[in-house]
């Protein structure tokens, strides 16, 4: 029998752990709660060491997502890839910055603990989100951890950018790559 549907879901602690009310006016705030996830995450024992959170124009979250690969044996369940599969389920758009007649609808911000691996980087192309906000960069990660971020475009920013995508690196990358140590320390796996 082959199966016909995929489920994936947040870890439960989510619910209690973010504030869906509150407005994350600025960028380290942002990047601060995707932070505060990979933790979470790490501590629960839920997933690995990354959290993501898709923010509207109103600078209030639209979802959240954290690495839940080993929990569901599912490569792609990333926290990017979590984080924009549940907000285009939520507003029921694939592109998250364009309504159903195609007029815009934003601007959309995706904050995340490390900088995207390929897989993740690609999805955001698709996504449909003007602002990419990143706490450690992949360099971070590979040093820290034992994950493999992929191969990425010599100048990715700039490819980015020519999509109509702002990206701004280093945001709370102290506080990231505490995290990414913290799971290390912890004899976390590359996955």
């Amino acid at each position: 029998m082959l199966y016909a549907q995929v489920h994936l879901t947040l870890p439960a602690w989510v619910h209690e752990f973010v504030d869906t009310a509150r407005s994350y006016d600025s960028d380290a705030d942002k990047v601060a709660l995707a932070i505060a996830l990979s933790v979470r995450n790490v501590e629960a024992d839920s997933g690995g060491p990354f959290g993501a959170v898709v923010f509207g124009a109103d600078h209030r979250i639209i979802a959240v997502g954290v690495n839940r690969v080993l929990p569901h044996s599912c490569s792609v369940a990333h926290a990017e890839m979590m984080a924009y599969m549940l907000a285009q389920q939520r507003t029921q758009r694939a592109r998250l910055n364009r309504d159903e007649h195609d007029a815009p609808c934003g601007p959309i911000a995706l904050a995340t603990s490390s900088q995207p691996c390929c897989q993740c980087y690609g999805a955001t192309i698709w996504a449909g989100i003007d602002r990419l906000l990143i706490g450690a960069r992949a360099e971070d990660v590979m040093a820290l951890t034992e994950f493999d971020e992929g191969p990425l475009p010599a100048d990715w920013i700039g490819e980015l950018e020519q999509r109509g995508i702002a990206v701004t690196r280093d945001i709370e990358r102290d506080a990231a790559c505490d995290a990414l140590r913290a799971y290390s320390a912890r004899g976390g796996s590359r996955y």
